[in-house]
């Protein structure tokens, strides 16, 4: 991976203006706004129909209450669908959504991650792809940055189309407690060492953490540290069981750094009982000098933060290990999430269905979400006068640095939740190799070897 995060999706944000209207403007809704030819009668008719959607936009951040606010609008204007709305706490929705998958109970449409979740429900028979609505409606595909439908997209077949960017390994920093203190953002491991034992002397929570629901140790810190130590395509081989395995010594030295980042007291007390917006409310509090976080926390500080606590935050990536096969400037992240269909969608529901996608990931939504302080990976011009300081700051950054994977959206789900879990074993005290090894154990169970 040798681009930018940006370019890596072949395009830069920054060059959104030059496409125009035909990327994102409101010539694409006014000339493509037809239903497939399949399903054009269909919701032409009027025909009443029963619509579910499951989400995990149940917060206060502003991106949450826009997507409520665009389902409740679908509402309105399409009295013909009974439209059926479950939102889900985000720590609880993935869990949730993998049992009614289990049981083949998938509701209608629901918010579905890019990747390996993509790839089961496939396998599973459990959902269907939107081939038909992206070709009905050209100027809109095209509109998404070149590469944005590769993990949602499998033997030429695309299930969703993303309505976010999210990377997930942005370290965010308080530059009065640095100014306090005379310190620098860290740009070794060692300066990051040097950063935690100033702050434990001064009584300053080094880094807030919350890992009540045990992803945020992996997305956030894990996938983008371990990336520096092994570098990605050891991480690939992983992941394929081809050529590389969890035991080797370079993974064993990437989970002895995080370890060593718990042994010297970075975080907080009580790490594991916190959530991540909890995590997030105690960095914007200034109750801690640093976060490892994604960029979702972006609309969520730029919602409960006051424009003064937001100027005094900034931004960087995470800071260069030893001897690092790994990029240092980069940030481990994905395309963000879309909307999956159930296989079992037809007819005037699976018109009402197409409608109510393009209602929420459209060109109008695209930009919508982009101005909610959250990045997206559709061409849009940015207006930085609708947005905090931060995200203007995170947004700038994200043509400098280059895209690494995240380690559950490459992983199998089974060994995903053996990282998660073991990574809470580690920061309590657990041993590096055995964690390793049970990482090992899960994933070569999972690709049949």
């Amino acid at each position: 991976m040798k681009k930018s995060f940006i370019v890596t999706l072949a395009a830069t944000m920054s060059l959104a203006l030059l496409a125009g209207c035909g990327a994102g403007g409101t010539t694409d809704t006014a000339k493509n706004s037809a239903a497939p030819k399949s399903t054009e009668a269909a919701a032409k008719s009027g025909e009443k129909v029963k619509l579910s959607i499951w989400h995990n936009y149940t917060g206060e951040d502003l991106r949450a209450k826009l997507m409520r606010e665009y389902m409740e609008k679908f509402k309105k204007d399409h009295p013909n669908v009974e439209l059926d709305i479950q939102g889900i706490p985000p720590d609880g929705y993935r869990p949730r959504l993998k049992t009614v998958a289990a049981a083949n109970e998938m509701p209608d449409l629901f918010v579905m991650w890019p990747g390996v979740m993509t790839k089961e429900f496939v396998g599973g028979d459990l959902i269907q792809p939107i081939n038909e609505l992206l070709d009905s409606k050209t100027e809109w595909k095209n509109g998404f940055m070149p590469g944005s439908f590769d993990d949602f997209s499998i033997s030429g077949k695309t299930y969703a189309a993303p309505m976010a960017l999210s990377p997930t390994s942005i370290l965010y920093y308080n530059k009065e407690i640095f100014n306090k203190y005379n310190v620098q953002p860290p740009k070794t491991w060692d300066d990051l060492m040097k950063l935690v034992d100033t702050f434990k002397k001064n009584n300053v929570t080094p880094i807030a953490l919350g890992n009540k629901a045990a992803w945020v140790a992996q997305s956030s810190i894990l996938s983008s540290l371990a990336d520096r130590v092994t570098g990605t395509e050891w991480f690939l081989k992983a992941v394929d069981q081809n050529g590389a395995k969890f035991t080797d010594p370079e993974f064993v030295q990437s989970l002895t750094y995080l370890q060593q980042l718990g042994k010297a007291g970075a975080f907080q007390d009580g790490f594991n009982s916190i959530d991540n917006t909890q995590m997030e409310q105690m960095f914007a509090q200034g109750k801690a000098a640093m976060m490892i976080d994604g960029g979702w926390a972006l609309p969520n500080l730029a919602a409960n933060t006051s424009k003064e606590a937001l100027a005094n935050m900034a931004v960087t990536v995470l800071p260069s290990v030893p001897n690092g096969k790994g990029d240092p400037n980069s940030l481990s992240g994905v395309v963000g999430t879309g909307l999956g269909m159930s296989k079992k969608v037809t007819g005037a529901q699976k018109a009402a269905a197409y409608e109510l996608i393009y209602a929420l990931s459209g060109p109008e939504a695209q930009k919508a979400i982009l101005e909610s302080n959250q990045l997206v990976s559709y061409k849009v011009d940015l207006d930085t006068t609708k947005v905090s300081s931060l995200f203007a700051e995170v947004y700038k950054m994200m043509n400098t640095v280059k895209k690494t994977p995240v380690y559950d959206g490459k992983l199998s789900s089974a060994s995903a939740d053996v990282v998660n879990n073991g990574l809470q074993e580690l920061l309590m005290g657990g041993k590096p190799e055995d964690i390793a090894k049970k990482i090992q154990d899960a994933q070569a169970k999972a690709v049949g070897k």
